[in-house]
Formats: structure tokens, sequence, C-alpha cells
């Protein structure tokens, strides 16, 4: 398996591209922004993109998605319930100061227990909402890409539209009770592991 990870865009958003080593078959997670940089990747690696995976709609994982469907033909895929905040996009970049592009419709939905493929490499859908309605974890091959429901020492806000703190604690719950080896790949900050937030997480006192 290789990952690639950005930092990307004014709010430090972490893209990944998730790639099979043999086969060179990908999938990117969360472009939010410098679709230029993404790119180099993909074409340097040889990567072959079959989908864009949005662990969320807020417009910081989402901004150059349009970008690299157009340049790959990947699909764009998310969960049903984060629809309306993706078609919000724009208007939620433009409140915060920022700018993103128009973003293509999205080619399908995604949901809990679906597989997500790149060759020979799988990831499980977890539905994780909280952060947002339709948050989702991808989890597979000993990591799990957490977008904004958990974060080293953290978890998601739940004060933009669609949060829901009941919710949060509930995927918060089920992520730290996983095999405590699994890496933690989050939408913010460093890698962590499972058994590392059991032990130091704040939201630990909070369930």
């Amino acid at each position: 398996m290789i990952i690639k990870k950005f930092v990307v865009g004014p709010l430090q958003e972490n893209c990944y591209i998730v790639g099979d080593e043999e086969t060179k078959q990908a999938i990117v997670i969360d472009p939010g922004d410098e679709p230029d940089r993404i790119l180099e990747v993909i074409k340097d690696n040889n990567f072959k993109v079959s989908a864009v995976i949005l662990t969320h709609a807020h417009f910081d994982h989402v901004g150059a998605a349009g970008d690299i469907k157009r340049s790959t033909g990947a699909k764009v895929l998310l969960h049903e319930g984060d629809k309306e905040l993706y078609k919000g996009a724009r208007d939620q970049a433009a409140f915060w100061g920022y700018e993103v592009d128009d973003l293509p419709e999205p080619d399908g939905f995604i949901k809990e227990g679906d597989d997500v493929k790149a060759g020979d490499l799988t990831f499980k859908v977890l539905h994780t909402p909280g952060h947002s309605p339709g948050g989702i974890c991808l989890y597979g091959e000993g990591v799990i890409f957490t977008g904004d429901t958990i974060f080293q020492g953290s978890v998601g806000r739940t004060d933009f539209y669609g949060g829901d703190m009941a919710k949060l604690k509930e995927s918060f719950r089920r992520l730290i009770n996983l095999p405590g080896d699994t890496v933690i790949l989050s939408g913010h900050g460093g890698e962590t592991t499972v058994e590392r937030e059991k032990r130091e997480n704040f939201f630990i006192g909070e369930i």
C-alpha cells in the first residue's frame, strides 16, 4: 500500500492518495485544495485514480474534487447525508472568506458497509455522523481514514450546520473500540493510533 499525504489549503486539511503498489490503482480522499500538487503526484506515480472519496462535505475537504475528476475521470463519491452540505460548499467557503470553484454533481453515494477498493486494497465504509450528518470513515489494511470525526487528541466540532454531539459520541465510541494498533489518519493534524487515543484523547471523558 502506498499512502501519499498532502496538507492543503488555508485550513491545513489532510488529503490522501491511497494506491495499490502493484496495480497502481488508487483513490483520492478529501482533495480540499491545491489540485496541481495532487495531480503531479498522481502523474509521477502513474496512479490510475478510480474514485474521489469525500469523508464529509465541508468546503476544506471537497474544494479540489472537480479538478481531480476532470483530470483523471474518477468518480466523486460521498454519503448521501452530506449532499446538501456538498451543494452548499461554495457558500460555506464564502462565509469564511474563501473561494471554492463549482463542484461536479456526485457520481454516487456510499453508505455503511460498502467496500471501497483500490486494486487489491479494500476499505470498509463506516458511517460516523456527528461532525456532519454524512460523515464517513474508511477502515481497512490496518488504517482508518477518519476525516474530521477524530483527530490526534481531539474530535471534530459539532457547532456547524448538521453537527450533533450525541451522534459524535456514538461514532467516537465505535472508533476507539477498533483494534488498538489501527493507525488513524485524520483530516487535520498528525497520525495516531486507536490505543493512543484511548489513553490521551480528551473526549474519552465526555462519553
